[in-house]
């Protein structure tokens, strides 16, 4: 039986690379989406209906993800796995980030409830039957902004960094139940729709300032992603695992 991956904001950008290297490597994927439907339903009809399935649901909303998880649930019989990869109103665009003088809580909070709340809500909901099966893989995409912020994005770098601290909490108690739980944090990507707006001058920076001479490439991330949910990767979990090409060595 193949295995199901459910991917949260699934449907564009970094998501849905991740969704279409899950499928090639032969993963039954759930390609969760909040405003994108005829981007995931096009997905969808790339990968095949009996591989993939396309599910609404607010993931900061903890009722719709129960529904999310129950409804991916029945129509796979189980998931095997989730990648918390949604990112909820933000744009890398240096241009137009507030200064942290100008920044309210509010922005904060949106942050931290997109990355972590969200976070939560998907690993809590799907946890009773990973434990029941002593099996399951929480990979959640984080940034390595936390450790070189190129572009001072404030409120995504602290909510990513909170991120790492949840998922080794996680990791620690629901190890001995045969749960992981890895964060994958990777560069500045080119491109995706959240980092459309970025100067070319900050793309050249960093490309400038890595050891492999180029900008992380969402299919970079996926291809870890697709790792870690594998069985190559049973022995690994707590992990925060960098992919930016050598810009920052950890």
């Amino acid at each position: 039986m193949s295995r199901t991956i459910l991917v949260t904001g699934g449907s564009r950008g970094l998501g849905a690379t991740i969704v279409k290297t899950l499928a090639e490597q032969g993963y039954n994927v759930v390609i969760n989406y909040f405003n994108s439907k005829d981007q995931a339903e096009k997905l969808v009809s790339e990968i095949g209906n009996d591989h993939a399935l396309a599910i609404q649901a607010d993931v900061t909303n903890r009722s719709e993800v129960d529904d999310l998880v129950k409804q991916a649930t029945e129509h796979f019989g189980q998931i095997d796995g989730i990648v918390n990869n949604a990112l909820v109103g933000f744009k890398f665009d240096p241009t137009e980030q507030k200064s942290f003088a100008d920044l309210s809580w509010d922005d904060y909070q949106t942050q931290l409830d997109g990355t972590l709340k969200a976070a939560f809500n998907v690993s809590q909901s799907v946890i009773p039957q990973f434990m029941e099966r002593k099996s399951g893989s929480i990979i959640s995409i984080g940034t390595n902004l936390y450790q070189h912020p190129v572009v001072p994005y404030h409120e995504y770098t602290t909510a990513k960094a909170g991120l790492i601290g949840f998922t080794r909490n996680v990791a620690a108690e629901l190890g001995q139940h045969g749960v992981r739980a890895n964060v994958v944090s990777g560069g500045l990507l080119k491109t995706t729709d959240a980092s459309a707006v970025t100067t070319p001058e900050v793309f050249d920076l960093i490309a400038e300032s890595t050891p492999l001479r180029k900008v992380t490439t969402p299919q970079d991330v996926a291809n870890m992603v697709a790792f870690l949910c594998s069985e190559n990767a049973n022995g690994v979990t707590g992990q925060n695992i960098t992919v930016d090409g050598g810009l920052t060595m950890n």
